[in-house]
């Protein structure tokens, strides 16, 4: 019996025991490599223990590994190689930001009109990867003192498991000097490469307000999304983030008034926010669930949902600026250039769930895109799950935000507006 069989079976079973618990089927890309992951690329939802939906396993197995002590081999092996460029099987990575550019200045590489070569983290840890997040009740249990602090660290470790690589970004408003006859600016970019670029001149007034980006701008972008999407019968936005390094008000998340806060920090890795597990338990929650849903409450019995997502439907981020971008752009990577190198799994345990994000080892040839001084009616859109998977469309981009070299020091950070959706055919 082959392993996708042997999975099937388990997954029949484990829904013959807990219907409560919904296990998505492992749905990779025709021709794609399996991900690096637990299980087999199992679902930690099929692991579910009187309702926890796979949590207590999930635990279980980001505490086997710290035992195990892989991870912090490979802290060991890059802060004890000599100084200098650290030899990989992917190419020359660097430590720091400032070895990679010097690299880079000194290999003269060659860019195109609009573009620009710059240092890319990406992680060097070819293992699945857990992260214990801050709501989670473990973090206040006062008999898990000595958990809490080996998963701490642990999630201090993650950042030291990542080298810079060279990467040449292209201007995506040029897209058709790549790929003759491809607008940016259509669905069938999106489709071909899992980026687009979209135009939106908000009435939102303060990006600030999460009461009113919900009431003003979560509908805008839904409008924009049915208009840029033809075939599409239906969009969901469901939540945003704010990232504003300078901003010097209250920076505090609150889940329960909707308020995601703002983040001080970028995302300065490369990753994806779904996989093929995380795109479908994400939509089918917030369709039963409305679980951490900001946006349009959602009422579909579990069957009315299973039959919405029997048709294809699409998890689409967009990121739109608050002003021009001057540093720390948002770039993003063209599903053709990984389309057949396997992801590695990231596990977010919750007290409820199990979710799934994705991180990617260096490659040359990856082809990566960015809007350089990207204006406030801009917005960069990319693709973080689709379920088609026959491989006539991209399934997701992977993206990470990056520090532009040739910005003044003075250039303003990035303030912009990340929100999530998902729309349906």
């Amino acid at each position: 019996m082959d392993r996708v069989q042997t999975i099937e079976n388990h997954v029949a079973g484990v829904t013959k025991r807990v219907s409560s618990v919904y296990v998505p089927s492992l749905q990779l890309t025709k021709g794609q490599r399996p991900p690096i992951a637990a299980n087999g690329g199992l679902s930690y939802m099929s692991f579910d223990r009187d309702g926890d939906a796979g949590t207590t396993a999930a635990t279980e197995a980001a505490l086997r590994q710290l035992a195990g002590g892989h991870g912090q081999a490979v802290i060991d092996m890059i802060e004890n190689a000599p100084p200098g460029p650290i030899k990989t099987k992917w190419g020359i990575g660097f430590r720091s930001y400032s070895e990679c550019l010097d690299y880079i200045r000194a290999s003269n590489i060659k860019v195109p009109e609009g573009g620009i070569a710059l240092p890319l983290r990406y992680t060097i840890y070819e293992e699945p990867s857990y992260s214990i997040v801050s709501s989670n009740a473990l973090w206040h249990d006062p008999a898990r003192v000595a958990e809490a602090k080996a998963l701490r660290k642990e999630e201090q470790d993650v950042g030291s498991r990542g080298l810079y690589f060279p990467q040449v970004l292209r201007d995506a408003r040029r897209m058709q000097e790549y790929y003759p006859g491809l607008s940016p600016s259509s669905p069938e970019c999106m489709d071909k490469l899992g980026v687009a670029l979209a135009h939106c001149e908000s009435k939102c007034r303060n990006f600030y307000d999460s009461e009113e980006v919900e009431r003003v701008y979560y509908p805008e972008i839904e409008k924009l999304l049915l208009d840029f999407f033809p075939g599409a019968t239906d969009a969901l936005v469901y939540n945003h983030d704010v990232f504003d390094k300078d901003y010097k008000g209250d920076r505090t998340e609150d889940q329960a008034k909707k308020n995601p806060g703002v983040n001080a920090n970028y995302a300065n890795i490369v990753h994806n926010d779904l996989n093929d597990n995380s795109g479908r338990v994400r939509c089918r929650e917030l369709l039963t669930k409305n679980l951490r849903n900001f946006g349009r409450e959602q009422h579909y019995i579990e069957e009315e949902a299973d039959a919405k997502m029997s048709r294809r439907f699409v998890s689409i981020n967009l990121a739109k600026p608050m002003e021009t971008v001057g540093q720390y752009p948002f770039v993003l990577c063209a599903w053709p250039s990984f389309a057949d190198q396997p992801y590695i799994t990231n596990y977010r345990i919750y007290d409820d769930r199990v979710g799934e994000t994705t991180r990617f080892t260096y490659r040359p040839n990856h082809e990566w895109y960015w809007f350089p001084q990207q204006k406030s009616t801009e917005v960069s859109m990319l693709k973080c799950y689709d379920s088609v998977t026959d491989g006539s469309v991209s399934r997701w981009s992977f993206h990470s935000a990056c520090t532009d070299p040739t910005a003044p020091a003075d250039a303003p950070c990035r303030k912009n507006l990340v929100v999530r959706s998902f729309i349906f055919f």
